[in-house]
């Protein structure tokens, strides 16, 4: 996602979004409960347990935190297998423009996991409805005006290697 003119350098953004992860979950859809580590900002090895609307309940660990980043893994037990980036940088071509943007690498547990989320489409619903919404909570701590929507690209790599795209 992408916003001119932001009250909020991406340093300074970060920093509330690692100080108050749970704030910026949408509740409703997943909820963030740390459970290891200290009540204040993320550090590496904290853990996170996340209810999620539905059977997908999982936890996550800190894997690695910077100024503008910070990285999670999902623990056994989660419905992925995979990490998460949460991220925060000036935007490639527009000036004073920021982008925040969350990367993840995951593949399905087991079959049934990948069952209700690919073929079904159920997790794969849920999981977009939750980051669409940090994405906007993430906007309005920063201020400035969106330049567009919360966008969506799935790319998905089957056993073959070959790759495809999805944009929601």
């Amino acid at each position: 996602m992408a916003l001119a003119r932001p009250r909020l350098t991406p340093a300074t953004l970060m920093q509330r979004v690692k100080c108050d992860l749970p704030s910026f979950a949408p509740g409703l859809l997943a909820e963030f409960e740390k459970t290891q580590g200290q009540a204040n900002c993320l550090a590496v090895g904290d853990e996170f347990h996340i209810r999620i609307l539905g059977p997908w309940n999982g936890s996550v660990r800190v894997t690695a935190v910077g100024e503008t980043y910070f990285e999670l893994i999902t623990l056994d037990g989660h419905p992925e297998a995979g990490r998460i980036r949460f991220a925060a940088h000036a935007h490639g071509s527009q000036a004073g423009a920021l982008e925040f943007e969350i990367c993840s690498w995951a593949r399905a547990r087991d079959g049934l996991v990948a069952f209700a989320y690919d073929t079904l489409g159920v997790g794969r619903h849920v999981q977009e409805a939750t980051w669409r919404t940090f994405c906007e909570r993430v906007a309005v701590a920063a201020g400035g005006q969106a330049l567009g929507p919360v966008s969506v690209e799935t790319v998905v790599h089957d056993p073959a290697g070959t790759r495809h795209e999805h944009h929601a």
